[in-house]
């Protein structure tokens, strides 16, 4: 396969140079002055050499191979912000459950019995969806309580036989594993950081990996596990993936143990000085957004599992206002129950039209910027995707064939509100091809399905969810 080739679309969305969320000109249209029509990209060894005219770079280059018959639409990769491959296998339970009882009830129970092989199966599995919904890069928090099992190793697998970029974490949560203040308890803290470190390492080796140390929730870990964690990130530089702020009970039960709520009481341990990306980040007050702003916090919007969790609507309009990164994710893939990121993009533009009850408040550009260069800032990996640049990684998708793309009067609008995965016929990882001709080739559909489907029933009989009546497989 060559290394060197063009992707033409009848417009090509660079994503490149845009005004921040306070300078843009919002008048109907103002958008498509950004958007380049009849244009190609110049990939050579997985690198960006040239966004141009269609015309004048085939002239310039016709030898090559051009993908793309100048009708479709051509994007940078989408940038999946959050999400827990570690729910890969447990799809399509408790969507009538809080978060709470469902973490208590769903994830809990998966969580103590997931193995690497599990993990490496069920990432594999949700990369196709991935890749065929136009994500090239993904944010992965996973968690489980299987101590020992280093389940979490087995993520680095999946995404490496997939081709996908990402970040990786697992997040962990100790509390009521053990006895607080026992031999026990010492010992599952020690694990989760050799786990930690055993996954940076497994990440070293992976070329389009990156770590960071996840803590799944800070009510999840005892105090002595949360300043150890803070302590292991500064001895390693290591940036942080969390959540923060996703539902009222939350905020409550925080008050109740420390005295504060969960942004403060991060800001008070030290976890700010690192990187942090953190989920959510739904019921925040002036104050956290203020704190969020000043030490750079990203927050990633999953506005689907938001709305089957009822758990509430992050304030975006506001955060980015105030200067924060807000980037989208999907969420876990037994909280959202997909990794379709073409429907996040458009449940997160609905979502804070009928929630402020104004049209304008976010659109399509807005919504398409937080899934591309700002997704890769909110990860530091804004200096090699996220947008279509000379000199970035060639992670791009081009849409085409189908009729969600076949009228563009505003090809960004078009996108976010009609695009589906049935459009997306080619993406590149790296400037390697992973899906061609509206199939994955990296990862065989067919097959993986079929390696799944006796995993995920042992899955639901020994996490006890069969018996529980969650799940009818078996």
């Amino acid at each position: 396969m060559s290394t060197e080739f063009l992707v033409r679309g009848r417009y090509v969305l660079t994503m490149a140079g845009l005004p921040g969320p306070g300078e843009r000109d919002r008048t109907p249209g103002a958008h498509l002055d950004g958007v380049l029509a009849d244009a190609c990209v110049h990939v050579r060894d997985g690198e960006i050499v040239a966004v141009d005219d269609a015309a004048r770079l085939v002239a310039a280059h016709p030898a090559l191979p051009v993908h793309g018959d100048g009708t479709g639409l051509v994007i940078p990769g989408l940038v999946s912000t959050h999400t827990h491959l570690s729910e890969g296998l447990a799809t399509g339970m408790g969507s009538e459950l809080s978060l709470f009882e469902w973490g208590e009830g769903i994830v809990g129970p998966v969580g103590a019995v997931l193995t690497r092989e599990d993990a490496a199966e069920g990432t594999a599995l949700k990369a196709v969806e991935m890749l065929m919904s136009g994500v090239t890069c993904v944010n992965d928090m996973f968690c489980h309580n299987h101590v020992g099992s280093r389940a979490s190793l087995g993520v680095v697998d999946g995404l490496t036989r997939a081709g996908l970029r990402g970040v990786v974490s697992f997040g962990a949560e100790d509390v009521g594993l053990a006895e607080p203040g026992s031999e026990a308890a010492a010992a599952v803290v020690a694990d989760v950081l050799a786990e930690q470190v055993d996954l940076a390492t497994q990440v070293a080796g992976a070329p389009l990996l990156e770590f960071r140390y996840g803590v799944g929730t800070l009510l999840g870990q005892t105090d002595e596990l949360l300043a150890a964690g803070v302590d292991l990130c500064r001895q390693r530089g290591w940036g942080v993936h969390t959540h923060l702020a996703e539902v009222r009970e939350e905020l409550t039960a925080a008050r109740a143990r420390w005295g504060h709520r969960t942004v403060e009481h991060a800001e008070r341990l030290g976890m700010f000085e690192r990187p942090l990306i953190a989920g959510h980040g739904v019921w925040l007050t002036e104050a956290d957004v203020a704190s969020l702003a000043r030490h750079d916090v990203a927050i990633a919007h999953s506005p689907v599992a938001n709305m089957i969790l009822g758990s509430g609507v992050c304030p975006v309009p506001r955060l980015r206002a105030a200067g924060v990164t807000v980037g989208i994710g999907t969420d876990g893939a037994a909280s959202n129950d997909g990794q379709d990121m073409l429907q996040a993009l458009k449940m997160a533009a609905l979502l804070q039209k009928v929630h402020h009850l104004d049209p304008l408040v976010v659109d399509a550009l807005d919504v398409l910027t937080m899934a591309t260069i700002d997704g890769a800032r909110a990860l530091g990996l804004d200096h090699l995707v996220g947008s279509l640049e000379p000199g970035k990684r060639a992670d791009l998708v081009l849409l085409q064939d189908t009729v969600e793309v076949a009228v563009l009067h505003d090809p960004v609008s078009q996108l976010v509100y009609g695009a589906s995965p049935r459009a997306v016929r080619d993406v590149w990882v790296d400037g390697v091809q992973v899906v061609l001709d509206h199939a994955c080739v990296s990862v065989d559909e067919a097959a993986q399905i079929e390696r799944c489907r006796p995993l995920a029933a042992r899955l639901g009989r020994d996490a006890g969810l069969v018996a529980a009546g969650h799940s009818v497989i078996g």
